[in-house]
């Protein structure tokens, strides 16, 4: 079973035991409660529990590899790592790259504000003397680099570099994902405030090297039956169980 479904993650010609690393998955240990480290370093969130159940659904020993965001891409295309399970939005540039599964979790692109900022909407992002920042290779930068003329984008490679940009005054806004910001707004109540409403919607989903199509279909099979076993709102509950509240309260709906 483990060797079969080996050469299947690998898709090479010959392929006839596995390898000591067995399911390879990337991502980077550096957004909880999706992506982090426990106490003692260990991985830990929700996306290292989704690849726990996958490899133990695919016959598989799991093999976490702590890499950059923006290295995840060139890891899975170059063969160091079979999956990336990392928050990772998809979107028809990175598509061009590699596979996708079926979602597994939608979000949108939101704004954590400076409270002195004028700033109401994502409508009013791209003036003259704006400060917006982005976290480097997310969509947000993304956006930031086909939409604003006039705004002055910073890039930056960290998440908390982002926020201190704000929470200093020296951004008008951090574009980012939903629950992030609303995480950041919790954390800096007197400098920050938070635009919930997504302006673009987006999902996150399992990257796959490409033409894997065999593996696409396993990996979308595991997300069917976590569904309907409950496994997305089991961990809703366990990491989640503050900004789910919360969000009901505020009338957005749920990630999973």
């Amino acid at each position: 079973m483990a060797i079969v479904a080996l050469c299947l993650l690998t898709a090479l010609p010959g392929c006839s035991e596995p390898t000591p690393t067995g399911l390879r998955v990337g991502m980077e240990l550096a957004y909880p409660p999706f992506e982090m480290t426990d106490a003692t370093g260990q991985p830990a969130g929700v996306s290292v529990e989704i690849a726990r159940a996958l490899a133990k659904h695919l016959g598989l020993e799991l093999d976490i590899q702590n890499l950059p965001f923006d290295g995840l891409i060139p890891a899975l295309r170059t063969g160091k790592i079979d999956l990336i399970l990392s928050s990772m939005t998809e979107t028809s540039e990175r598509a061009e790259a590699i596979d996708f599964s079926a979602p597994y979790l939608r979000t949108g692109l939101c704004l954590l504000i400076s409270k002195e900022s004028p700033i109401q909407s994502a409508a009013d992002l791209d003036v003259a003397g704006r400060v917006i920042a982005v976290k480097l290779g997310t969509t947000g930068h993304t956006h930031a680099l086909e939409n604003f003329k006039s705004a002055k984008v910073i890039v930056l490679e960290k998440e908390d570099a982002c926020v201190l940009e704000v929470v200093q005054r020296k951004a008008d806004a951090f574009i980012y994902d939903q629950m992030s910001v609303y995480k950041n707004w919790d954390r800096n109540p007197d400098t920050t405030r938070p635009l919930l409403n997504p302006f673009r919607e987006e999902s996150w989903a399992i990257g796959i090297r490409k033409g894997n199509e065999t593996l696409r279909e396993r990996v979308n099979g595991f997300l069917d039956d976590f569904r309907a076993s409950g496994g997305f709102e089991r961990l809703g509950d366990q990491f989640l169980k503050e900004q789910k509240d919360a969000f009901q309260k505020l009338g957005y709906p749920f990630y999973f």
